[in-house]
């Protein structure tokens, strides 16, 4: 698997906490760590390099993000101990769990641990405004659509919704970076977008052409979170300047992830720091703004590693040791 390290120095910045962290015994620590993301251009990408640089530099080790190709990749580089931490999402993670896996069928990667709840990744279509496309139905047969890198949510989940939806179309892969300037060239119909908001490559897209954000009516909702394990999501009008009412889609979580044997004592303090200092994690992305421990209830699929159950049951949120690695 092909991946991209973008390593993140831990200088003192706007991202460091002014309380230091407590001295502690330090000497099973790895020398560095790295975030499994997903491709420039989108959420993954913009949320996992901050939140390296942040514990980076708040915790005096040094550690940066990588490029993948999302979190059906982050799941398996996680589960082997290629990368200590990533991000993924909870369809991706339960099949990744139960061995049906894309990238490897019939392993069950269970050496994997959830460790905080991030966001909810809206699934949400985006077209040219002089496409003439302003709903799902009226998507052309034969469409070609953009799903996002290979493996990832976008690409795992929604060719299967449009499917579902009786959209016809023809796939395409690739960063959702790469995928806009298709888009605005002509060479894409449609994008199919699945991360956390605002998108950088919807905002970048909107500075540079007029494009319509697209949501689901009341009987596609439906028929979606029936068959998918999604949640209605409200994408809020000042999300986009494209936007002029509230956009109604579905959504799944994303949680960070750790591989289950990460020292106990590294992952209590990332937890801590990320769980503590909300005001930062928002100013590293917006879509932190549901980073919150009283979401830890979201994930109904990962066990929980142990340091960061330590920290959670110590603030009074109850993980039974049943859920714990």
């Amino acid at each position: 698997m092909q991946t991209q390290s973008i390593m993140a120095l831990a200088f003192v910045s706007a991202f460091a906490v002014t309380s230091p962290v407590i001295a502690q015994d330090k000497s099973d620590w790895p020398d560095n760590f790295t975030v499994g993301t997903a491709s420039q251009g989108g959420t993954y990408f913009a949320y996992g390099s901050g939140w390296a640089n942040f514990v980076a530099e708040n915790l005096g080790i040094s550690g940066g993000a990588e490029i993948t190709g999302g979190p059906m990749q982050n799941m398996a580089l996680v589960h082997t101990g290629d990368l200590k931490f990533g991000l993924t999402t909870m369809g991706p993670a339960r099949e990744s769990l139960e061995g049906n896996s894309s990238l490897a069928p019939g392993l069950e990667m269970d050496n994997v641990c959830a460790i905080f709840p991030m966001y909810q990744t809206p699934f949400s279509v985006t077209a040219l405004a002089d496409s003439g496309i302003t709903s799902i139905s009226s998507i052309p047969d034969g469409a070609t659509i953009g799903f996002g890198p290979a493996g990832s949510t976008s690409d795992t989940y929604f060719p299967r919704m449009m499917e579902t939806l009786g959209v016809e179309f023809e796939r395409r892969n690739g960063s959702w970076s790469d995928l806009g300037g298709q888009l605005q060239d002509g060479l894409l119909d449609v994008i199919a977008f699945a991360a956390g908001i605002p998108i950088p490559a919807v905002s970048q897209l909107e500075v540079q052409t007029d494009v319509n954000i697209i949501g689901m009516t009341e009987e596609e909702l439906k028929t979606i979170t029936d068959n998918y394990p999604v949640s209605e999501f409200t994408i809020p009008a000042s999300t986009y300047q494209s936007l002029e009412q509230d956009s109604r889609v579905v959504s799944m979580w994303n949680f960070a992830i750790a591989n289950c044997e990460v020292p106990e004592s590294l992952v209590y303090e990332i937890t801590k720091l990320t769980m503590e200092n909300n005001d930062k994690m928002v100013s590293i992305h917006k879509a932190a703004s549901t980073s919150v421990p009283e979401n830890y209830t979201k994930n109904t699929v990962l066990p929980w590693h142990p340091g960061a159950a330590r920290w959670f049951n110590e603030n009074g949120y109850q993980i039974p040791q049943s859920q714990i690695k």
